[in-house]
């Protein structure tokens, strides 16, 4: 049986997409809505007034995290909003640092988000990124603890692997909701399988940077098929990743349109052909030379870069870095 987008493509059916679609996807019995607003980068008034123009929209699914320093900012424009709290699902999550990845650590971590937000409760408390010498045993007892004491009703990781997956599998008594990762048309190589394991293990997948950080907008592909549906090639992206099985999307944005827009994808299918198309797409070609993970210039870096000293690796990073916002 076919597990996913990927692995079943090329078969002229598709046992895990979504037909008949509500706004919501399930998985442990749990419903969360299909399209949440990401916050990444967003800070002060900029995020104060984006998160408010998404609940005015009809966004009931938002994601911050420690890292983003704006928890507290959609905590208060929450609580001043006409929507309930019980309508809202609100996802944290705690930085992967490695001091932080122990059992009373990451209590008072979670604390402190719970402080910030002033919900009470979240709906969903995530490991943000793992470090090899983590405490993945008390990393989740206190999260099994959070749930217990009602604090958190859900819990999850981000940019897990499979072997770090199966690992916390073992080790937690709550079952883990989500996988937050990078996920997008472009990323069907480097995250195929582990998208197949969540869905075949009943763990949605949160994909973040859904639209490849904007690149998708510029693909004539998807231009094209968007125009058959009037429709945008975000839209497209968007509605590829919701319409396969236990797939939900983060897109952010400050823009009024954009973040209309981004919601608005529930009101058209994509073919069997069209949702092979877009799997097939591979990015532009300087994106998967010089930025895309498991692309050459990554992987050259990963290699050489724990073996240079410190002050040369820095320096290579930051150059690096500037050379990329042109590429991008």
């Amino acid at each position: 049986m076919c597990k996913s987008v990927i692995s079943c493509y090329l078969l002229p059916q598709w046992d895990h997409l979504v037909t008949d679609m509500d706004e919501f996807a399930g998985a442990n019995g749990v419903s969360v809505p299909r399209i949440g607003f990401g916050t990444y980068q967003m800070e002060g008034a900029e995020c104060a007034q984006a998160v408010r123009t998404a609940l005015e929209n009809g966004y009931r699914h938002f994601d911050t995290a420690v890292a983003y320093d704006n928890e507290s900012v959609i905590g208060d424009v929450i609580a001043e909003s006409h929507v309930d709290r019980e309508d809202v699902f609100l996802t944290t999550k705690v930085k992967g640092y490695q001091e932080m990845l122990t059992y009373d650590r990451f209590l008072a971590e979670a604390e402190g988000c719970l402080d910030r937000l002033g919900t009470g409760y979240v709906d969903l408390l995530l490991v943000h990124w793992w470090q090899r010498d983590g405490d993945m045993e008390g990393v989740f007892r206190a999260l099994d603890e959070l749930v217990a004491d009602g604090k958190v009703r859900h819990i999850g990781v981000s940019n897990f692997s499979i072997e770090l997956l199966e690992r916390a599998r073992d080790v937690a008594e709550t079952p883990i909701l989500t996988n937050q990762i990078e996920y997008h048309p472009y990323f069907t190589d480097v995250h195929g399988d582990l998208v197949a394991y969540c869905q075949e293990h009943d763990i949605l997948v949160t994909a973040y940077s859904p639209l490849a950080e904007g690149r998708v907008v510029r693909d004539e592909t998807f231009t094209a098929i968007g125009d058959r549906y009037g429709k945008t090639a975000a839209q497209v992206s968007l509605r590829w990743l919701i319409q396969q099985d236990g797939v939900i999307a983060i897109p952010k944005s400050s823009t009024d349109r954009y973040i209309r827009e981004n919601l608005d994808v529930f009101d058209f299918e994509l073919s069997d052909e069209e949702m092979r198309t877009i799997t097939d797409a591979r990015g532009p070609f300087r994106y998967q030379l010089l930025v895309k993970q498991g692309g050459p210039l990554h992987t050259m870096r990963g290699v050489v870069g724990p073996r240079m000293p410190e002050p040369m690796r820095k320096a290579v990073l930051s150059i690096g870095s500037a050379v990329l916002k042109f590429v991008r």
